[in-house]
């Protein structure tokens, strides 16, 4: 019998003694659960956090791209924090936003939060077991994080993403509620955003000459815009939102040969291409266009890791990536 280990209240943790594997396309479920309020999160966890953790510093968020595979990137973050010597101290947390089709040919239980599809990049809410956005399910992750009978020692949680998960944490960047969660802890937040294929724009404003809005409808929607934000991100204006945005500590990490324009995971969609042909310049292009709406006091940086593409591996344990995560 697989010997099933429950966290503490506090925390709403299950931990399951041994890995699900999934049938198709060789997806890994996570082996552990958090408890939220709308349902349990798959997670992946570099070391049990059932009781105190009077050593830990800094938690990594790493949020996984398209093919949901957490515990992959779970790996590489260990990895790169074994690399830059802050393994010891570090509690990495790999949260997995299934879907639909996980659960299903998974046989996974009722209590588990899936999303439709890829929903999750874009904040939209789980479709069971109970309705949350995925920026939400970080937002409570966030909350834990900030209560120091817990977490004493803690000084930083750094949210970081490759790929798609990079999407989720530029958009979460902007529009989530993490500074409040972490509010009044003395807890520093920051961002690390590698290799999304697409970015949130403030305005109509796209760095591609010659596009043309009347012939890509909905470029300006969420989450290629800020027009018809998603539940979760109502309450704010457009201005609002830039202004906490570009005062956010954020590393905008781009491998330099990832610039294949017919990769088969970048978004090739009209609300995607205005913003560039491959990821390396969309990058470049929103970083140029924040700097030119806020030439002052602007803070954020961009880094490229040379001689690595599309590859959140190579991303991560690189010396850019290791700084960018564990030395800023």
């Amino acid at each position: 019998m697989k010997k099933i280990l429950c966290g503490s209240l506090l925390l709403g943790m299950c931990v399951i003694g041994a890995q699900a594997q999934a049938k198709e396309h060789g997806l890994e479920v996570s082996p552990n659960h958090l408890k939220l309020s709308a349902g349990e999160l798959s997670v992946g966890l570099n070391r049990d956090w059932q009781g105190p953790m009077p050593d830990v510093e800094r938690v990594l968020i790493i949020v996984h791209g398209r093919l949901r595979n957490a515990m992959t990137y779970l790996q590489s973050a260990e990895t790169a924090a074994a690399q830059a010597g802050q393994d010891r101290n570090t509690l990495i947390i790999a949260p997995q936003f299934l879907n639909d089709s996980d659960a299903r040919s998974n046989h996974l239980p009722g209590n588990l939060l899936r999303w439709h599809g890829d929903d999750w990049m874009a904040g939209s809410e789980s479709t069971g077991p109970s309705a949350i956005s995925s920026y939400a399910a970080l937002d409570e992750v966030l909350q834990r994080l900030g209560n120091r009978k817990k977490f004493p020692a803690l000084r930083e949680v750094v949210v970081a993403g490759h790929s798609g998960g990079g999407q989720v944490v530029q958009r979460y960047a902007l529009v989530g509620h993490g500074d409040a969660q972490l509010a009044g802890s003395g807890v520093k937040l920051r961002y690390v955003v590698a290799n999304p294929s697409s970015y949130a724009y403030f305005n109509a404003q796209r760095p591609v000459v010659g596009f043309s809005p009347a012939s890509c409808p909905g470029f300006n929607d969420w989450k290629y815009g800020l027009q018809n934000l998603p539940d979760y991100a109502k309450g704010q204006s457009p201005s609002q939102l830039e202004q906490g945005y570009v005062q956010r500590d954020i590393t905008y990490l781009l491998g330099q040969q990832d610039t294949d324009p017919n990769h088969p995971a970048l978004d090739k969609s009209c609300g995607a291409e205005a913003q560039g042909a491959y990821r390396l310049i969309r990058g470049h292009n929103y970083f140029a266009y924040l700097q030119q709406r806020h030439p002052q006091g602007f803070t954020q940086t961009l880094v490229e890791v040379p001689g690595v593409g599309h590859n959140g591996d190579g991303m991560l344990t690189s010396p850019q990536g290791q700084k960018a995560l564990f030395q800023r």
